[in-house]
């Protein structure tokens, strides 16, 4: 199981910047899609998740109405669309895939097979 990301740099405060992470090498199809990220010192956080089949979608509180995940199944590909970038959003970011549909639980607790990340600076 391969997950991609790119599209992470740096950007200003108030700026925005467009994640895509690719998956790849799946025997068993998977049921969701979502980005973690990590800044240093600090745990893991769940960001987004989408559902494969109805696009349902779970965001944290931090983002809110400022990130929107999205997906193209025909692509095995999800994309973060991240506006209103404040220097709190620096982080690694990371995709990841589970055979479980995106819930809450996805969330808080991680999913099953999560990629190498892209780094995200927000400068202020």
């Amino acid at each position: 199981v391969q997950l991609q990301a790119s599209g992470g740099g740096l950007v200003q405060s108030g700026g925005s910047l467009r994640l895509s992470c690719v998956a790849s090498g799946f025997t068993l199809d998977y049921a969701a899609m979502g980005w973690f990220r990590q800044a240093p010192g600090k745990e893991r956080e769940g960001v987004a998740c989408i559902s494969k089949r109805d696009g349902r979608t779970v965001y944290s509180d931090s983002v809110k109405g400022r990130f929107t995940i999205s997906r193209d199944n025909a692509k095995n590909t999800v994309y973060l669309q991240m506006t209103s970038l404040e220097p709190e959003d620096t982080a690694v970011y990371s995709c990841a895939a589970d055979r479980n549909i995106c819930t809450h639980v996805a969330i808080e607790y991680g999913m099953e097979y999560r990629g190498k990340g892209t780094q995200v600076t927000v400068s202020s």
